[in-house]
This record gives structure tokens, sequence and C-alpha cells, in this order.
């Protein structure tokens, strides 16, 4: 199988400071890190069975960073180091995924939702933003609809409500994922940046049967959208694995995209849409407009005038 059908295949896949834990280690050098060089603290924290991996980079108002699919916590590249230049970035390896050990439980991505929110809390937090991405979107959907209290403000990042928001030409390559593919993998991005970290490379093969069977479930997490109640943003490229119509549709379930604002944004929603240009899904998360576009939200800030304020001067 050619190198980028693999690459393709498997990337569409997926798709303050605070008290740290008793289990707190020490930082190591790894390759993936870059430019945002080694974390402040790093541990391992065992919920609901899972040994997750977390490092905590920065000061100031705490932000939850989650990965996508076959990624770990670096996968962001430089918009690593931005978001720890402005914020206090919490980032989890998840379940499986780069230091955090697969276990025995399957991957749901609802359940690895609740365990983000008890993480956070047993990491001292009361509240974080949250950034996540494909894979880590869903995680962070999901996290934020079951424990709202724990979510201040939410930015989900190319990842869909429901599985037929995927191209219909994505479905049967997800479901073709599977631990089978393994050895072919080894000259990709996705396996040699997991090897880079993983305490237990041979787990990679359990990786792929896992996220494989995960992708294989048919899902419609409507329920857990309609339960947001923290203000939200939605980021797609506009080249992205998702359907444009679906990401209409994702906007309107929170509200947005129903009416007219207004010239003097009196019916604007609260809640926000980005699509940014010629982006595709292989690529948004490592791209800087990435965090441009989310920091001001996440901040509270808008940036827009109206029409009457720069007629009145204020």
């Amino acid at each position: 199988m050619p190198k980028l059908t693999i690459i393709t295949l498997l990337t569409a896949a997926l798709a303050a400071f605070a008290p740290l834990s008793a289990q707190a280690e020490d930082v190591a050098e790894n390759p993936l890190q870059g430019e945002a060089g080694k974390p402040d603290k790093a541990g391992h924290l065992t919920v609901n069975g899972i040994d997750y991996y977390y490092e905590i980079r920065g000061k100031g108002e705490p932000l939850l960073l989650l990965h996508g699919g076959l990624g770990q916590i670096e996968m962001f590249g430089a918009n690593l180091k931005t978001l720890q230049d402005n914020r206090q970035v919490i980032g989890v390896d998840l379940q499986g995924h780069g230091r955090t050990l697969l276990g025995t439980r399957p991957i749901d991505i609802a359940a690895i939702g609740a365990d983000m929110a008890e993480l956070v809390e047993e990491l001292g937090y009361d509240q974080v933003d949250v950034l996540g991405y494909s894979f880590g979107g869903g995680v962070a959907l999901h996290m934020a609809a079951g424990a709202p209290d724990k979510v201040r403000r939410l930015v989900i990042a190319s990842a869909p409500f429901a599985r037929n928001g995927f191209f219909p030409e994505m479905l049967p390559q997800q479901e073709a994922v599977s631990g089978a593919m393994a050895e072919m993998m080894k000259e990709t991005p996705m396996y040699k940046s997991y090897a880079a970290v993983a305490p237990d490379v041979s787990e990679f093969p359990k990786l792929l049967d896992a996220m494989g069977a995960a992708m294989r479930v048919d899902y419609d997490a409507s329920d857990a959208v309609a339960k947001l109640s923290m203000p939200v943003m939605l980021i797609f490229g506009d080249s992205d694995m998702i359907r444009p119509e679906h990401i209409v549709e994702f906007y309107q379930k929170l509200g947005g995209g129903l009416r007219d604002a207004g010239w003097m944004r009196e019916n604007m929603a609260k809640n926000r849409l980005a699509i940014l240009p010629g982006l595709t899904h292989y690529e948004t998360f490592a791209a800087p407009a990435l965090v441009s576009t989310a920091l001001p939200f996440l901040d509270g800030e808008s940036g827009a005038q109206s029409w009457a304020g720069q007629v009145s001067g204020e």
C-alpha cells in the first residue's frame, strides 16, 4: 500500500497554578518538543483504570489541550509554544496514545471525556477552557456536556458531532483500520511520533485495533451538543474531511446561523464558527491560524466593532 494512502487512511480515523498529583515525575527531553521545550511539570494520573500522562506548561488561565487520534500532546507543533506563552496549558496523552498505555478498557470517546473532567479536578482545577482537535474534539464535546461546570469556554476543531458528518468515502477507510496495518505504518509520522515517547511500542497494533473498533461504531452526539451551556467555537478547515453541510448543522444546533445578527449585533449568537482557508484535516492542528482564531475567543474577546460603534467613535 502506498505510504500516502496509509497516512490518509490513518489520519482520517481521527480524527493559574494548580496543585499537582503525588505522581509528578522528572521531565524528560524528547525529540517532538521542538520550540515548546520541556514542560514545567509532568506526571501520570490514574482515572477509571487508565493511567493518563499529563504535562503542565506556562502560566495564566488554564487550558486543557486534547490531541487528535494517533497523535500526542506535541502534535500541535509550534502552536504548543504559542499556547503556553499565553496560557497555562494542561496537555494530556489520551487513552492508548503517546505515554498513556491502552489498558483493558475499549476506547470510547464519551468515557474518555468523563475521565478528563475527573483528571482536571484531581489536578486541582475548578474550571478550565478546553481546546480539542479531531478525536480530542469529540472528547472535549463529551467532557463539556457531562461536566459543564468544569468547562468555561470550549473550542472543538475538525470534529463532527455524528459519524455521518464525515464524507462518505472516509467511512470504509475508517472501518479498515486495524493492527494488521502496524508494519506498513513504520515509516509514517503517526508511528514515528508514537515510538518516540510510548512506554511500550509493542502496543501500537493494539492501539490500531482499538481505534478501528471505536470507529466502526455508529454514533450521534446531538444530545451531548444540546447540553453545552458554555460559549463554544467550532473551527474547521475549508478542505476538511467533515462535510460542509454537517458543519453548518453543528453550528445551528448551537444556536448560530439561524438568523441575521442585526446591524447592532442585537441578534448575535453567543457561539462562533470559523472556517480556515486553505487547510485540510491533516494540517489544521499545526496551522498558526488555529491558535490565532481560538485564543481571542478563549479570552472572551471579539475585536469586532458594530457599524453604529464606528459612526459614534465608541
